[in-house]
């Protein structure tokens, strides 16, 4: 069997990290609970958000993590399959977007007006 790329976390790691940063680490967890529960924003929103983040990001333990939080909080496969839909729509997007960078440095002198 291969070597996986991303080694799991364990509860050695995570006491660890803490041993190593306790400061930063006690608030980095007050800030993600302060972050998550229900607000103007549902928790259930709040997970869908960051599923849809994680994948832009690309980090692999946040979108296992959120995935798994976003079904607690009630968030169907549907629901958090079409946030993972939105993610790629906007990071497509920003690529469109960008685009522009590229054809000005092509045509130094593009038509006035808009992207």
């Amino acid at each position: 069997m291969a070597e996986a790329f991303y080694y799991p976390t364990t509860p050695e790691i995570a006491t660890r990290r803490k041993e190593l940063a306790p400061g930063l680490h006690d608030a980095f967890d007050n800030f993600s609970r302060t972050v998550f529960p229900d607000g103007a924003l549902p928790e259930k929103t709040k997970q869908l958000i960051a599923v849809a983040v994680a994948h832009v990001t690309q980090g692999p333990y946040c979108i296992t993590g959120h995935t798994k939080l976003a079904g607690r909080t009630g968030a169907s496969a549907e629901e958090i399959m079409e946030a993972i839909w939105v993610a790629a729509e906007m990071r497509a997007g920003g690529a469109y977007a960008h685009s522009t960078l590229a054809l000005r440095a092509m045509d130094p002198a593009p038509p006035r007006g808009g992207g």
